[in-house]
């Protein structure tokens, strides 16, 4: 599977374009999910990068007028956001829901809903922990578990779960 921006894509549109409905919101976690490390292993100074499949998902879901938003639990909030505008995402992303490790994904999810006014049962949610995925699809949210970040294969199981709901 060829992992170049335009190539990921062009297979992500037309991911998007088979689906018979879309999502309304999509939240992406951070650690693990977009990007292949934890922050708090991490400098400011550091130049982060994403996993291979992610910058082509997104530049399709935001062509295809799919809403993003973030909801991430880490220790350095200001590393994670200091990532997002190095990655040029930033602008991508509202709201972005980025809080120390005490807090729960539900909690994020309680705010993105209170922004957006996006109903739980419209919103797609990726992430690499089980414990959130289990959390937040209670909440009504189609929650797909990735194991090596977000890619074309995560995109259509989660494409696929969101329609059969």
């Amino acid at each position: 599977m060829s992992t170049s921006s335009d190539a990921v894509k062009a297979q992500a549109l037309e991911l998007l374009a088979s689906a018979e409905r879309l999502p309304r919101l999509v939240v992406f976690d951070l650690d693990y999910t977009l990007w292949p490390f934890w922050c708090e292993c991490m400098s400011k100074r550091d130049n982060p990068r994403l996993y291979p499949q992610v910058t082509g998902i997104l530049s399709a879901l935001q062509e295809k007028g799919v809403a993003m938003a973030v909801a991430s639990r880490t220790p350095t909030p200001d590393i994670a956001t200091a990532f997002l505008s190095k990655l040029n995402l930033a602008t991508l992303f509202f709201p972005k829901e980025i809080y120390p490790s005490w807090s729960h994904k539900t909690e994020h999810f309680q705010k993105i809903h209170q922004k957006s006014s996006t109903p739980f049962k419209d919103m797609l949610f990726f992430d690499d922990e089980q414990r959130n995925i289990k959390a937040v699809s209670q909440m009504g949210v189609t929650s797909i578990l990735v194991d090596e970040g977000v890619n074309l294969e995560a995109l259509r199981q989660g494409l696929k779960d969101y329609t059969k709901k």
